[in-house]
């Protein structure tokens, strides 16, 4: 009876320990993922699946270490099985976006579940962790439990491999997915292109006659800003959609003109804010028109940032001040508190 009760648990904690690793590499790829709009994000995005893949294939063992638990009655059962609940509604977000048979929950995207529950998670997945803490063992780390871990990775990556070939082979929506995951929506069509805001920013309403852009030794006005500079650049949300518009502005490097330091602070209006490197000015546009219209007030009228080849919360909406000091453009949390 001792042995069959100890095989078992030594299963589960097994379990539990490449779930755990499982999500922490599904949660680390996605935000890197997010970080890029360059093809680092393809490699992330690549990972990111796989890991969730494996997720799913270790799903029948984790089945069995639950009903084990459910027969044992703990306090704080609720918040593991919440927990439990919020994994498998992100992963199933995940596959209806990248598919593309479930693009939306109602109001929200799949890939706003998908990243909210995955957020909304991260404190259950804490105190499920210490309530439940994981003994591993030296034999757990064996040459045997190492070579079954590569197989269950290999396994995890071919299945993936193979949902991908089904979803273009069967010229599902999924297949037209740009190389961070997200689809086209209004591309040189402005009206048609989708309103977002990091988090909660509401669209504020700025008079044109009244607002003002604060720049190292000058203030502007609507009327002054040059608008003459244009850029062709592909806005991609982290909310799963890109759009390839005609911006049109003035660049940077001529409204900051010879100020001197390390980087380039841009500020929304809402207190929103982005840190670029100064050397990257000449290739960073202050928007005021897209597609030879001015700026709508959900597109960031009366000015906005367009910052080709990073994700769309880099592009700052609705700018009131471009600043230049000597703190390091790295001086900033990897993605907005706001």
């Amino acid at each position: 009876m001792a042995t069959r009760r100890h095989v078992p648990t030594r299963l589960g904690a097994k379990t539990n320990a490449a779930l755990l690793a499982l999500l922490a590499v599904a949660f680390l790829t996605g935000w890197l993922a997010f970080a890029f709009g360059t093809s680092p994000s393809r490699t992330s995005l690549i990972v990111h699946a796989t890991s969730g893949v494996a997720i799913l294939l270790l799903l029948p063992w984790k089945s069995m270490v639950a009903r084990r638990g459910l027969g044992r009655p703990r306090p704080g059962r609720w918040a593991s099985i919440a927990f439990g609940v919020l994994v498998m509604v992100s992963i199933a977000a995940g596959l209806g976006h990248s598919t593309g048979l479930v693009l939306w929950w109602g109001p929200f995207s799949s890939m706003e579940v998908h990243v909210g529950a995955a957020l909304v998670a991260i404190p259950l997945a804490i105190w499920h962790v210490a309530a439940r803490r994981i003994r591993v063992r030296a034999t757990d780390l064996s040459r045997r439990t190492f070579l079954k871990g590569g197989l269950a990775a290999g396994l995890a990556a071919a299945a993936y491999g193979g949902t991908e070939v089904i979803v273009h082979a069967t010229s599902l929506p999924g297949a037209a997915r740009r190389f961070t995951g997200s689809y086209e929506a209004g591309s040189f069509d402005p009206p048609a292109m989708p309103v977002s805001s990091w988090m909660f920013d509401a669209i504020p309403s700025l008079d044109p006659e009244r607002w003002r852009l604060r720049t190292p030794g000058k203030e502007w006005s609507y009327a002054q800003l040059p608008m003459d500079d244009r850029l062709t650049a592909i806005l991609d949300c982290t909310g799963g959609f890109y759009s390839t518009q005609e911006w049109s502005g003035v660049r940077l490097d001529r409204l900051l003109g010879s100020s001197q330091g390390q980087s380039i602070r841009v500020v929304s209006s809402s207190g929103y804010d982005r840190r670029f490197p100064l050397h990257q000015a000449p290739s960073l546009l202050l928007a005021t028109r897209c597609g030879g219209e001015p700026l709508d007030p959900g597109h960031g009228f009366p000015a906005r940032l367009v910052a080709p080849g990073r994700r769309g919360y880099w592009w700052v909406k609705w700018v009131v001040a471009i600043d230049v000091d000597d703190l390091p453009y790295w001086w900033q949390s990897p993605f907005p508190l706001q």
